[in-house]
């Protein structure tokens, strides 16, 4: 981790003016042991003395990262003091017979200055010291002769490469064992039949599982298949109480029915909790019930006396490690290129020593490098012959990681402070990088440097289990492998450390200053740590509560010694204040709160935090305000309240933040004599938000000039738009908002459109010009009789229309047809002979409208033959739930590709559906899967 963390100081130490020699010399010297970092990480391995010398430079840069935080965090107090100055000058302009005398002004002016020179002579004396200590160990250098290894590696990838990851969905020689598994599943052995599937780490147990829990035979004869947490079967603090109240949601939803458990890496043998969880399944489920197991450990089998059921996952050949590393190294390259590296491909799979995972780590390795003498590079490195390194997967591994850039290499390693098995949220993933200055992005691009950093480790195989966003494309959430997991904190040692609370004293005392991101277990009813010296060095503290937590008290004195805190994490934990202290920790750049339903106000000290980038206080049901001094978090980037039902309005001082890029919830006042302080519909043109954004408009519009300061437009990165009118009315008309939504218009980039309490009788001038929209849903229209003409737009691809309680009927309008006489529809288009409408959509849904009792085609002439005019084409998923009065479907639903089909609290239709009889089975009869 060295080579990231000096990596990232020098790029601090480029990016300020020189204000002290002893600066300018400790940058030379750091630049001088950058050099030779490379050769000094691989000798670590079987040289202690190498490794001590490693973590003494470590120690030392992040002492120096600590300084210039200090030093920088005063160069932002200085400027939010500017700010206020010139804010109250202008506020004395407007009140030009109030004069201030000029000797406070010059009382101020000097206790200022006094102050600036003892901080400046303090820092001094910090850097100073610094130094000396750095060319101490730059004398060691030498005495080591470390080599130079010249490597070329792009800081910031290059993300036409790295995003085009290849997805594994190919499972390469395992079809034998799942065909053996699946018999056993389906076999006619009557009672409840337990499967364990047992092999190393790495040998592709849970994609075995995977791949059979998926299989559409085993779909169809199980009636319910049920995955539960690791947390439960493992040995990792598995309470009584937890797994009570699973087993009894789980009882409950299998009772009577033949169901498949699967219990993914089992680890603990403890025969009476193994008892405890199988004795109910007995009584509940079905005859020919399943438990699918998978374990490393044969003790677990033997404890579950499954033997002669379990399926022993050896290694695989070389023939089919060899195909999963082709898969991944040659996935967009030709077969001339894969036979041009034939023989080094052999070599290097030869070592994966029949691990999959192994194999795809090293695909995912090759597949950017394009040169013979890259791949012998790999070929003969030296990994393959240290004796050091334990599990055979983790050479192929550590390729990869030496692989990664500097900067990439710490967003790895700062996963091994999360448990296993944790499902890492992308953005927040890269929101807790920023704060450690992992990305060492310029000009404010922190998200793109680190959605590029994120991709590259997934395109190296280090996350799986990739969950993709709707909207974006994008993925929104993973996971890291065991053995990845297993292999960075190997590499981290004792700087990132998972431990329970009870063992805080002792494990934190051997770690000493080492210790650097620590995650804390807490247990049921148990305290936090009382004030410990040990923990002045972390910059990360993240509190585990249990899964039922008590309501817990966060203790000042713990608060104070976390001098060096950059994030802190204390959701869940069920606090209902944050100390004042929380102002001292200057270092502070991520927090988050999240899920304290007691939580109400924060301090206004956390408003001195002038390096924050990151809050996080989503779902804190009774937070009702934010402190009025925001516009003092000068650094603020991110702003996350989404769930805080409670909160009364956004401070006025937010459109003082110009590097605030996300506000998930904004709540904005209508009205500027309703509340002074509070956001107002005005304020959103001085902001420039990203990405996805919820306004929550409240109070009353008086008059035309306040809506002519509204304005969206100009967001040009914003993609996801969600406007709620619940609150808010138009000079004291509760019904009617379409003036107000008529200038929040949005740029055309926005792909993601939800209105809902909207009561206008149409939908807002603007929404029919947004060619880019994939995704709208429109909830609660009160006074809407006339869906929009949504057929228009050509990329849409999924909409929901809920509770719409006005609309009787479905025609033409919704299509996009105005005359309702085709031929004359044909003749006037100049475009085409032919007609689309919906012409991307795949999922609609319609909830919740009483009122509809008709569903027509909307095109008067067309038939089923009519080949010209196509409708929903690509419409895929169904879904018509709680519409009392439709009796009809339209008759094209006969000509479109509907893999599903869900009819539920609609008696009318559901008896006109039924199957062979029902006068519109023949609409729907093509559809594979249908539930009415």
């Amino acid at each position: 981790m060295a080579d990231g963390i000096i990596s990232m100081l020098l790029d601090r130490l480029a990016s300020i003016a020189y204000e002290y020699k002893d600066v300018e010399e400790f940058a030379g010297n750091l630049n001088a042991i950058q050099a030779v970092l490379e050769d000094a990480e691989q000798r670590q391995v079987k040289e202690a003395s190498v490794r001590t010398w490693l973590d003494q430079l470590k120690d030392i840069s992040f002492e120096m990262v600590d300084v210039l935080d200090e030093w920088n965090t005063d160069m932002l107090r200085q400027e939010v003091e500017k700010q206020e100055r010139e804010g109250e000058n202008a506020v004395a302009n407007k009140q030009k017979k109030k004069k201030v005398p000029l000797y406070v002004s010059r009382s101020c002016f000097c206790f200022r200055k006094a102050r600036e020179v003892t901080f400046r002579h303090d820092i001094a004396s910090k850097i100073k010291d610094l130094n000396g200590r750095l060319s101490a160990i730059d004398e060691q250098r030498k005495r080591y002769k470390f080599k130079h290894i010249e490597r070329v590696i792009q800081e910031i990838p290059d993300r036409r490469k790295t995003s085009s990851f290849v997805v594994d969905s190919d499972v390469f020689g395992r079809a034998k064992e799942k065909d053996i598994l699946i018999t056993k599943l389906l076999s006619d052995w009557k009672g409840l039949l337990i499967i364990p599937i047992l092999g190393m780490g790495g040998m592709g147990k849970t994609t075995l599982a995977q791949l059979v829990y998926n299989d559409v035979t085993v779909k169809t004869y199980f009636e319910k298949r049920v995955k539960i947490a690791k947390s439960i079967s493992g040995d990792e603090d598995s309470r009584s109480n937890e797994l009570d109240h699973v087993l009894q949601s789980m009882l409950r939803s299998i009772e009577g029915k033949r169901f498949l458990l699967v219990l993914d890496d089992v680890w603990s043998n403890d025969s009476e909790k193994w008892e405890r969880l199988r004795a109910p399944l007995i009584q509940s489920g079905a005859h020919g019930s399943r438990i699918l197991v998978t374990t490393r450990k044969h003790e677990v089998v033997d404890m579950m006396r499954a033997t002669s059921d379990m399926i022993n996952l050896g290694e695989l050949s070389e023939e089919y490690c060899l195909s999963i590393f082709n898969h991944m190294a040659f996935s967009d390259r030709g077969v001339d290129e894969s036979k041009a590296f034939e023989d080094i491909s052999k070599k290097i799979v030869g070592k994966c020593k029949g691990l999959p995972l192994a194999a795809k780590a090293l695909g995912s390795l090759m597949h950017n490098k394009r040169t013979r003498r890259e791949w012998l590079n790999v070929l003969n490195s030296k990994i393959w012959d240290q004796e050091e390194v334990e599990q055979k997967v983790f050479k192929p591994l550590l390729l990869s990681y030496y692989d990664l850039a500097p900067s990439i290499k710490c967003c790895l390693l700062y996963c091994a402070s999360f448990p296993k098995d944790y499902e890492f949220q992308r953005d927040e993933l890269i929101d807790l990088w920023m704060a450690h200055d992992y990305l060492n992005s310029k000009e404010n691009k922190d998200r793109e440097v680190g959605e590029a950093f994120f991709d590259n480790l997934v395109a190296r195989s280090f996350f799986q289990d990739l969950v993709k966003d709707s909207v974006s494309g994008k993925i929104r959430s993973c996971k890291m492998h065991d053995i990845v997991h297993d292999f960075v904190q190997s590499l981290t040692k004792n700087e990132c450390l998972i431990i329970d609370v009870e063992g805080v004293g002792d494990e934190i005392e051997v770690m000493s200053k080492k210790a650097r991101h620590l995650t804390l277990r807490l247990k049921y009813d148990e305290p936090l740590p009382p004030s410990n010296a040990y923990f002045k060095n972390l910059h990360t503290i993240t509190i585990l509560p249990p899964s039922f937590p008590e309501t817990m008290t966060v203790d000042s004195n713990f608060i104070l010694q976390l001098k060096c805190l950059r994030t802190l994490n204390l959701s869940y934990v069920g606090i209902s204040e944050v100390p004042d202290e929380i102002g001292e920790l200057i270092h502070l750049r991520y927090i988050d709160l999240s899920w304290n339903d007691g939580l109400k106000t924060l301090p206004d000290s956390i408003c001195e935090l002038y390096n924050l980038y990151t809050l996080r206080l989503c779902c804190c049901e009774q937070f009702e305000k934010l402190p009025d001094n925001m516009g003092r978090l000068i650094s603020l980037k991110h702003l996350y309240v989404d769930g805080c039902v409670s909160l009364e309005y956004m401070p006025k001082g937010i459109r003082r933040l110009k590097k605030l890029k996300r506000i998930d919830e904004c709540v904005v006042v209508c009205g500027e004599d309703e509340n002074k302080a509070a956001l107002q519909l005005g304020d959103l043109k001085v902001l420039n938000l990203e990405g996805s954004l919820n306004i929550s408009l409240q109070g009353n519009v008086k008059d035309e000039n306040e809506l002519e300061k509204a304005q969206l437009w100009h967001m040009n990165q914003l993609f996801h738009l969600r406007i709620t009118c619940l609150d808010v009315q138009y000079k004291q008309q509760a019904r009617s908002t379409v003036e107000i939504l008529n200038v929040l218009r949005p740029h055309e980039n926005l792909e993601s459109l939800d209105i809902s309490h909207h009561s206008g009788t149409t939908c807002p001038n603007w929404m029919m010009s947004l060619q880019n929209l994939r995704i709208i849903f429109l909830f609660e229209w009160y006074n809407c009789e006339f869906l929009p003409p949504l057929g228009k737009l050509p990329y849409l691809e999924e909409l929901s229309l809920w509770s719409m309680q006005k609309v009787k009927r479905i025609g033409g309008e919704f299509l996009g047809i105005v005359d309702q006489d085709y031929a004359t529809s044909l003749k006037s288009s100049s475009s085409s002979s032919s007609s689309s409408f919906f012409p991307k959509l795949k999922q609609l849904i319609i909830y919740d409208m009483n009122a509809l009792e008709e569903w027509e085609v909307g095109v008067e002439g067309w038939n089923k033959e009519d080949s010209e005019t196509s409708i929903m084409p690509c419409l895929s998923s169904v879904a018509i739930v709680d519409c009392r009065r439709l009796k009809t479907l339209p008759d094209f639903l006969c000509k479109t590709p509907v893999q599903e089909l869900i009819i539920r609290g609609c008696p009318n239709l559901s008896e006109r559906c039924e199957q062979g009889s029902g006068e519109e089975w023949p609409k729907i009869s093509h559809i594979p899967n249908i539930k009415i």
